[in-house]
């Protein structure tokens, strides 16, 4: 079993910044994969970024909605995953979820792919 907490969330103006924070407990070092989510009001919950580990070294993917304006990165150290979000847009208000995953070869971005969720964290970008 694995455990996540999110915080970091708020209100924000358009083109402010954000990092958001999910600690995690539990069995973490079977968990491959850890990624964020977000999910806004009457859609559904869509891949954000995630980070997966091969054994030493890791690798990353963020949808192309958030690319160059967020970053995932994980703290080992402190079982801790982070989402530094930039130049946030309105578009980008939605209850943000931290995720983990034995394995994630399914799609690393998929909502399918993972075991364990946090209870979420909102944000909100105003124009």
């Amino acid at each position: 079993q694995v455990q996540l907490v999110e915080s970091g969330g708020g209100s924000v103006q358009a083109g402010g910044s954000l990092r958001l924070s999910c600690a995690a407990s539990g069995n973490t070092y079977s968990s491959r994969c850890m990624g964020w989510f977000r999910q806004a009001p009457g859609k559904e919950r869509e891949g954000v970024a995630a980070i997966i580990r091969y054994n030493r070294d890791s690798t990353t993917s963020h949808a192309d909605s958030v690319k160059g304006r967020f970053t995932i990165s994980q703290d080992s150290a402190k079982n801790t995953l982070y989402l530094q979000m930039n130049s946030l847009k309105p578009e980008d208000t939605a209850m943000y979820y931290c995720a983990a995953a034995v394995y994630c070869s399914g799609g690393a971005l998929l909502r399918t792919s993972y075991d364990y969720w946090g209870q979420g964290t909102q944000v909100t970008v105003s124009s």
